[in-house]
């Protein structure tokens, strides 16, 4: 359906990928990743026709549509949310004026012969109308907007009533409503709260034609992607599989890149010794240029580099008291509309919440009035005792002083530590060598935020409160960030629609409907067995009272995830156990081959034959015993690092 031959392209000396090859069919989903500014929207607006390669053909199929949805907001019209999804045709527009005008008419028409005529000339447009607006599909574009979270009352909303977000989850509709053969997708999720992104994980498995999508969501990508399309500055790599399989095929590519340029560098330094040898000898001149020009003739083996990742450690916080943050009796409103009454609330010491919930239901609104961010009509809000809190918000990006390099900007914020300091925690965050000297005003939106956060973590706060951290993040920079909020003794409560970030970091799920608060002791796998369970409860409840009505026959919900999850379960605490027993029994051979290596080298010539021979042997055989030992560590690790994965999507 769709074919890329040779395409190449360029900025001035910067190249972002060449000679890129690839054929695609239908029911295809090919997630896009790299990090930020190797290309990908780039790639993206290249495929769409909305620019050209410097090289290169793309070939689609006769007829084939394309719908690309652009990270930028669109143009806005005065249509209602429902007639921009449908895009509805100015034919339609004009029947609705020639009826308003008819009616308007007849209003005012005296003669009764008239006024018949155009009611029964009203009456046959509204027929038309109503034919002409059943061929839009209207309840396919109900259906789709109420998929990615919009209400029934939202479909009569002019879309100059929506926020930014709302608006390109309208215009995100109006690309599926379209339906095209292909499907180019830049960052969909970042507006997409974790029940629209759900449904839209759904709709796209079953998307009969052609996705490209760029995206730094993981577990998204492992769930609807087919193939991988990675970009970096060295090369671009197509394999079949999801993000997983990705990085799996990544690892060993690099392990056999590495093992070829040792390979290739004993081959070299071992052609170089005969050469450097025998250079001088005169009958051995022409094996000494026969070598040389093998040397010429090898291919040099660059080994891929691979992302360094220094993860820094929070400063240690003053440890707080035991109730870290109380909110009681909070009523917050809008206007007329009521967000919350009466709301209670504690955080404690060590708590990591994640706010859940649909977008609207409140979550943001929670997060300020506990960051101090928003004021509330009645209640009160109490810290706990030495409590010192920080607040991280998109804003903050708007904040950084664009004159300012990276280093000058993170030691306006801790002035107090030293240069290499301050260079280790940018390293972190992947800002290396010249890159700290980089002023801000040239920072992209990723890097931005980056810079954001380590300037939020060198404070020493017990209370973090962060309103979608990975925003702008690509999935290293995610990485690195779960990393860091893991390893943060303090109390931290957040809000995000990055379901690897909830599952590694939250211990408390704070779940959020209609103004009511849930709290969920436990992490966001737990959390959704336990949401799993309910909703069986209620479907076992309401099968049962229907067939005591007699209306349909009992039916019994399916148990089969159930019990795929505690078969997972099962398998995890075997292979953790006897990864665990393997590393007691690897600590115990490491020390009896350190003492051997210890005698070894306190040898002398005072020990016997005997003696050194003997020592030779153990250690020789203790080291095959560790490099074996190490082999089935390993083995059993990618083992349960599999079924782990496996979990987190059977949880999603």
């Amino acid at each position: 359906m769709l074919t890329v031959s040779n395409l190449s392209k360029s900025y001035g000396e910067r190249n972002l990928f060449s000679d890129l090859s690839f054929s695609v069919t239908a029911k295809t989903r090919i997630a896009l990743i790299g990090p930020n500014g190797c290309g990908k929207t780039t790639l993206l607006d290249i495929l769409s026709g909305g620019s050209t390669p410097d090289t290169g053909k793309i070939i689609p199929k006769r007829n084939t549509t394309i719908g690309y949805l652009k990270q930028e907001l669109p143009t806005l019209s005065d249509h209602s949310l429902l007639q921009a999804v449908i895009d509805q045709p100015s034919s339609i527009t004009e029947l609705q004026n020639k009826i308003s005008d008819l009616e308007n008419s007849t209003k005012s028409h005296s003669n009764l012969s008239e006024r018949d005529d155009n009611l029964l000339l009203i009456g046959k447009l509204e027929q038309d109308l109503q034919q002409q607006q059943k061929d839009l599909r209207e309840h396919e574009a109900k259906a789709i907007l109420s998929g990615l979270g919009f209400l029934n009352k939202d479909f009569s909303k002019s879309l100059n009533q929506f926020s930014g977000g709302w608006i390109m989850r309208a215009v995100l509709a109006k690309l599926l409503f379209k339906q095209p053969d292909i499907l180019l997708l830049d960052e969909p999720t970042n507006h997409l709260d974790l029940e629209a992104n759900l449904w839209f994980e759904k709709y796209l498995l079953s998307f009969p034609g052609i996705v490209i999508i760029a995206s730094h969501d993981r577990i998204f990508l492992n769930n609807i992607a087919t193939s991988v399309l990675a970009i970096d500055s060295s090369n671009v790599l197509l394999i079949k599989g999801n993000y997983d399989d990705y990085l799996r095929k990544q690892a060993h590519f690099l392990q056999a890149q590495t093992t070829a340029a040792v390979q290739q560098k004993r081959e070299r330094d071992k052609q170089m010794q005969f050469v450097e040898r025998f250079r001088s000898k005169a009958r051995k001149a022409s094996q000494v240029q026969s070598r040389l020009k093998q040397l010429q003739r090898l291919a040099n083996i660059e080994v891929p580099r691979a992302t360094k990742r220094v993860h820094y450690k929070f400063p240690e916080p003053k440890r707080s008291g035991t109730d870290v943050i109380t909110l009681k009796n909070i009523l917050k409103s809008y206007g007329d509309h009521l967000v919350y009454e009466n709301l209670n609330l504690t955080l404690q010491r060590g708590d990591k919440v994640a706010l859940v919930g649909p977008n609207g239901a409140g979550k943001t609104t929670l997060l300020k009035i506990l960051a101090g961010a928003l004021p509330f009509e009645n209640g009160t809000r109490k810290l706990g005792h030495n409590v010192y809190p920080s607040y991280y918000a998109q804003h903050l990006l708007e904040l950084l002083s664009p004159g300012n390099t990276l280093l000058e900007e993170l030691r306006d914020t801790a002035p107090s530590e030293d240069h290499q300091s301050l260079r280790n925690i940018l390293g972190g965050f992947l800002f290396t060598g010249d890159a700290v000297s980089k002023q801000i005003s040239v920072l992209s939106g990723g890097e931005k935020a980056r810079i954001a956060l380590a300037k939020l973590l060198v404070q020493p706060s017990n209370l973090l409160f962060m309103d979608e951290p990975t925003n702008h993040l690509d999935i290293v920079s995610r990485e690195i960030l779960i990393d860091a909020l893991t390893d943060y003794k303090g109390t931290l409560c957040f809000i995000t629609h990055d379901r690897s970030l909830i599952h590694q970091v939250a211990n408390k799920i704070i779940s959020i409907d209609q103004g009511i608060i849930y709290e969920h002791p436990g992490n966001y796998a737990s959390y959704l067995l336990s949401n799993q369970q309910r909703d069986s409860n209620t479907l076992t409840i309401e099968n049962a009272a229907t067939t005591e009505t007699g209306n349909t026959k009992s039916q019994k919900p399916s148990n089969e995830h159930y019990y795929q999850r505690k078969d997972l379960q099962r398998k995890l605490r075997s292979l953790e156990t006897k990864v665990k027993n393997i590393e007691e029994t690897l600590e115990i051979h490491e020390t009896n081959l350190k003492d051997l290596e210890t005698q070894l080298s306190n040898a002398t010539l005072q020990n016997s034959l005997e003696e050194l021979a003997l020592l030779g042997k153990n250690h020789k055989e203790s080291q095959i015993q560790l490099d074996t030992l190490w082999q089935e560590w390993e083995k059993l690790s990618f083992q349960a690092k599999e079924v782990q994965d496996q979990l987190i999507i059977n949880e999603s």
